[in-house]
């Protein structure tokens, strides 16, 4: 087996060391030596999009946000699915993502981000969320492991329910998010329809028909 290449190295606003390394062709980002994604798994991201770019999001000058760049596969997915007149935002928080997203990892997904309906800020999600942003048709929500946060403890604004009650609020009537996560966490779905969704949670393969299985939520926001 080849040996593990550290190609950089970056700090989330815990203190935290997030690295990009690579190996026998693939990419992985880790923290603190625990893997957080890999370009060798990727189809639940994939599985997201589809869930997500259902209905108005695909129909004409559709708005669709995507919190969390990561490796760029769920704004590719998303992109693929979308018209020609939709306008994606991507919300990253780190720097450094994007940084290896136009660089190293740039191939993996086509340059998702050099498409001209892609719009990326590079800010809090919280934070852009406060400011009111106009509505989306769908939003992708990759952040973190999930609703039990594991990269960056302040995430955990999102999955509470000021936080859910902003992304519905984000969203036009009859809306969707999608919020992926690498684990079942027990009760999300209720925490999700006492914000204002009809909610259910789907399964995801991380690699076709094989790989560790995620999980995505699907809310709605009522018309």
């Amino acid at each position: 087996m080849q040996p593990r290449i550290l190609l950089d190295e970056a700090r989330t606003p815990d203190g935290s060391t997030l690295q990009l390394t690579s190996r026998s062709g693939y990419f992985e980002v880790s923290l603190g030596g625990m893997p957080l994604m890999s370009s060798s798994q990727h189809h639940s991201e994939e599985s997201m999009a589809e869930l997500a770019c259902e209905g108005a999001a695909a129909g004409p000058d559709a708005r669709v946000m995507v919190g969390g760049l990561g490796m760029g596969y769920t704004l590719r997915a998303a992109l693929d699915r979308l018209r020609p007149d939709a306008t994606v935002v991507v919300v990253e928080l780190m720097e450094a993502v994007v940084r290896w997203n136009r660089g190293p990892l740039a191939e993996l997904a086509e340059r998702p981000l050099d498409d001209p309906r892609t719009h990326l800020e590079v800010v809090d999600l919280v934070d852009y969320l406060a400011g009111k942003p106009q509505p989306f048709d769908a939003i992708l929500l990759d952040v973190d492991n999930g609703p039990e946060p594991f990269t960056t403890k302040g995430n955990a604004r999102l999955y509470n329910q000021r936080g859910l009650s902003r992304l519905r609020a984000a969203l036009r009537p009859a809306g969707t998010l999608v919020v992926w996560s690498a684990f079942d966490s027990a009760g999300f779905v209720g925490e999700m329809q006492r914000a204002g969704f009809s909610a259910h949670s789907e399964r995801a393969r991380s690699r076709g028909k094989k790989g560790g299985r995620h999980t995505l939520y699907v809310g709605r926001r009522p018309a």
